[in-house]
């Protein structure tokens, strides 16, 4: 993976004391548009991807998922497939979503690009998404491989919505 520094932040946890993080942006990447942001962490990636509600945050958040994996402009939409996810809370909601494409990508072989997050509903039992994914065949000659993604953990996730911006934090494990 090619990784340019940008900057550095300091990110404050209340009773974890402070954690240090490098902004890192990967070469090719579409970082530059502001839907989220890669930061280093040991063997992980912690991602939080931005958006105007928490289903466009979703989708962000997919999109980086794959985007750590390989180069997502180079991914077509040749395929269209339908997901729905449900979790007890946002965050079990958040989980299952990105484990949903992982699986599928290791048990299909379909990679993804585009996610559009229909709606995320309250239900008797949490929260349930609906959502359309498009994406292709994974091609090791036409998606370069950057990072192994395992899994995505609970560990350090946060989700944060206020009346016009969501923010959904997630560690991968690779």
């Amino acid at each position: 993976m090619s990784i340019s520094y940008v900057n550095y932040r300091i990110l404050k946890e209340p009773r974890k004391g402070t954690l240090i993080c490098t902004f890192i942006t990967l070469q090719g990447s579409r970082l530059s548009k502001g839907k989220f942001e890669f930061f280093e962490h040991t063997a992980d990636i912690i991602i939080v991807a931005h958006g105007e509600t928490l289903e466009e945050a979703f989708e962000n958040a997919a999109l980086a998922t794959f985007e750590v994996m390989t180069d997502t402009k180079k991914i077509e939409g040749e395929s269209r497939e339908t997901v729905e996810v449900d979790g007890f809370d946002h965050e079990a909601l958040l989980y299952n979503w990105i484990e949903t494409l992982l699986v599928r990508f290791e048990t299909t072989g379909n990679i993804y690009s585009e996610f559009t997050v229909k709606k995320i509903q309250k239900t008797d039992s949490g929260y349930k998404l609906k959502a359309i994914l498009l994406g292709e065949k994974f091609d090791p000659k036409k998606h370069p491989s950057k990072v192994g993604v395992k899994a995505i953990t609970y560990h350090r996730m946060k989700i944060t919505q206020t009346l016009h911006k969501s923010n959904v934090r997630f560690v991968l494990d690779i």
